[in-house]
């Protein structure tokens, strides 16, 4: 243990003897750049850049951003601030606001893998937690003493009662917002939620879609196949997460007159309805895939759908073709 402290502590002051530029984590300072740089062809529309902890770094907040560009960063290190305590134990001791219930879901086992940890079932579960939020000056680093100290507003939630054996939850979301109410605050806590849905996007891209393995010989069409499936990513993860919450839409929302065909085709197979709304159809496309539909088995993730419309697509070749073949 002592060792990797050391270990960690020599790549830390490397690190800083780097440019920002040729850091790792500059293509958040690149991401910011790109939103400002959408932002001038869209005045009127507000964005707001949400990141994850490795974010949290004096430069991205020190970088100008267009006035229609937010930023909401969760906090990774506990700094100095302008008052008598660090920021965590700034928050803590910050007047509860009101209490939120969180939803947490559940969460599926995984074994070690090579860069990875291994992680235990989690249960879903619902969580009290206390809100908190204020204004906070943060001062430069050593590093940067001759810039501005910078403004921000910290959204803080600490659950109250975690069960047995589990952390509680805690989060501080940085933000550029003037977080001035309740409502403000539950904004950028619901905003925070759906940051993990780019991280499912971006495991179908590379996992279910196979972006990483294209060989294309030119970058110009490596541009295009990477651009195909992306489209394709967005539309598994579309298609999952509206048969969650509105299977009662048409299956034409998301499903062409041939997929509708090849499906119906398979319901009759399987001796079930044809599918006439969308929870019909992604069930059979989960199905595809693999999935059960058990009683007690979660509705179909991500990766259930991916390896389903992938066999939906080589079906609906197969009926093309037996059809071209028909009209011959």
């Amino acid at each position: 243990e002592e060792k990797k402290k050391k270990k960690e502590k020599k790549k830390q002051a490397a690190s800083r003897k780097k440019t920002i530029e040729e850091r790792k984590n500059f293509y958040w300072i690149e991401s910011l750049r790109d939103s400002n740089a959408l932002a001038a062809e869209m005045p009127s529309t507000a964005q707001v850049c949400v990141m994850d902890r490795e974010a949290d770094f004096y430069e991205l907040f020190y970088e100008p951003r267009h006035p229609q560009v937010e930023l909401l960063v969760r906090a990774k290190h506990n700094r100095l601030t302008d008052g008598q305590y660090k920021l965590f134990d700034t928050l803590r001791r910050s007047k509860v606001r009101s209490t939120l219930s969180i939803q947490i879901p559940r969460q599926s086992a995984r074994p070690k893998l090579s860069k990875q940890k291994a992680r235990p079932h989690r249960p879903a579960r619902s969580a009290q937690v206390a809100l908190r939020y204020r204004e906070i000056e943060l001062p430069p680093p050593c590093a940067h003493k001759d810039k501005a100290p910078v403004r921000l507003w910290v959204v803080h939630i600490r659950e109250k009662t975690p069960p047995a054996d589990e952390t509680p939850l805690e989060w501080f979301l940085l933000t550029t917002i003037a977080v001035t109410s309740n409502r403000f605050a539950e904004e950028c806590i619901r905003w925070y939620r759906l940051r993990w849905r780019i991280e499912d996007w971006h495991r179908v891209l590379k996992s279910g879609c196979g972006t990483e393995k294209l060989a294309n010989r030119t970058a110009e069409r490596l541009r295009r196949g990477i651009a195909i499936n992306m489209v394709i990513a967005w539309r598994i993860m579309l298609m999952t997460l509206l048969g969650r919450e509105c299977p009662e839409l048409p299956a034409e929302v998301l499903f062409s007159d041939i997929e509708i065909e090849v499906l119906s085709a398979y319901a009759v197979k399987k001796n079930i309805d044809p599918p006439t709304q969308l929870g019909e159809a992604v069930q059979l496309v989960a199905s595809l895939g693999g999935y059960l539909g058990r009683k007690k088995d979660p509705p179909p993730g991500h990766q259930i759908m991916w390896k389903g419309y992938a066999i939906l697509q080589i079906l609906c070749d197969g009926y093309l073709m037996s059809r071209s073949v028909d009209t011959v």
